[in-house]
């Protein structure tokens, strides 16, 4: 009996994400939601920016455009509105969502641009040795807060998804994960809703995924994944945020 059926657009080049990074999780729901979907590789485009996420475009087989960091909600909404027909989203971490673009991210929403964003939110900046970021929990250890996340020095972690299901241009916004099987199911699920309502011109849809980074988390990918059970998901609750 055939247990795993590798998805016809995702490619046989090997992935260089760090073993139990999420990322590759992530890069094989896609491929196996725009396969199920079945609109032709000519009417999807990604948008991949700069982060640890980048290369995604070596591993789907579909039409990409490379944006500068943090620009890729901008660049998406020009791809998007030259192609009204297309489905179009972007490939961003928490780097580029809630730091350097934050600006782009938020106008693009309030604008209700008809893409959908897939944002991973492992909670520290993976690709530059794991400092900390705005989305990290408050006590979470990392490169630039050893002690741990303290409020009265660092601030709070940002709630981006809350943020996004208050702009009036959003239409789905939800917060999942990929760190068992049933949230891997759900994660699945939510993209696919997302990519449909793009396609539908509902509005901008976030797909905010809590994303383990075994490496800077100086963790095994076995406790990474029990970290963001135990841990994460306190900070950060699962589920819909806002639905059309």
């Amino acid at each position: 009996m055939l247990l795993y059926k590798k998805p016809s657009l995702l490619t046989d080049t090997n992935m260089h994400y760090c073993p139990g990074c999420s990322h590759a999780v992530v890069n094989k729901i896609i491929a196996e939601v725009l396969e199920e979907m079945n609109i032709g590789t000519e009417n999807i485009i990604g948008v991949s920016p700069v982060g640890c996420g980048v290369f995604i475009y070596n591993y789907i087989d579909i039409d990409w455009v490379e944006a500068a960091h943090g620009r890729a909600p901008a660049v998406a909404t020009g791809v998007k509105r030259m192609n009204p027909d297309k489905l179009v989203f972007t490939y961003q971490g928490d780097g580029e969502v809630t730091a350097i673009g934050t600006g782009e991210v938020i106008h693009a929403c309030n604008r209700g641009e008809n893409i959908a964003i897939i944002f991973i939110n492992n909670a520290v900046f993976g690709m530059t040795n794991g400092q900390m970021a705005p989305t990290t929990p408050l006590g979470m250890k990392t490169t630039t807060c050893p002690d741990g996340r303290d409020p009265q020095l660092n601030g709070y972690p940002l709630p981006m998804a809350q943020l996004f299901a208050d702009i009036q241009g959003t239409c789905y916004v939800t917060r999942q994960a990929v760190n068992t099987y049933k949230a891997v199911k759900n994660t699945k699920k939510a993209i696919r809703r997302a990519f449909d309502y793009s396609l539908q011109r509902k509005g901008t849809s976030v797909v905010e995924i809590i994303c383990a980074c075994p490496t800077n988390w100086k963790m095994t990918p076995v406790e990474a994944n029990k970290y963001i059970s135990d841990f994460s998901v306190k900070t950060f609750p699962l589920g819909d945020l806002k639905r059309p």
